[in-house]
């Protein structure tokens, strides 16, 4: 159990510098394509990988949203069978239009382990961090 435990903690480490460092491409493989996301900003869910990262590009293009660093702290995680649940507290620097933005947050990533083994976001929930 302690080897899952590690192999999601990496998942999710790789899913978060990824993002940190506005790596799209990284970031985005960490999910699969069926992935949904629930984000506080927008007033609908996101049903799979591609709707978010249109929504993301929208950002970039209309906001000049970029990701400047990305900081994990009071993590944990659960499993249960082929699931793991990881949740943290999050703080962003961000940037729209050049302006400088730190966002403070609560996370909750739900991985789901393939048959490669590898363990892969399947849905993301992020709330303002009271």
């Amino acid at each position: 159990m302690e080897h899952q435990h590690d192999a999601v903690l990496a998942a999710a480490d790789s899913l978060v510098d990824a993002f940190g460092r506005h790596d799209r491409d990284s970031y985005f493989a960490a999910f699969a394509p069926e992935a949904t996301f629930i984000f506080h900003n927008l007033d609908r869910r996101l049903g799979t990988r591609a709707e978010y990262e249109a929504e993301w590009a929208l950002w970039e293009s209309r906001d000049g949203f970029r990701v400047r660093a990305c900081r994990s702290s009071d993590r944990d995680v659960r499993i249960t069978g082929p699931i793991a649940i990881f949740t943290h507290s999050v703080e962003t620097d961000l940037a729209f239009n050049g302006e400088p933005v730190t966002s403070a947050e609560r996370e909750t990533i739900v991985f789901a382990k393939q048959a490669t083994g590898e363990w892969l976001a399947i849905h993301e929930h992020l709330s303002p961090r009271p």
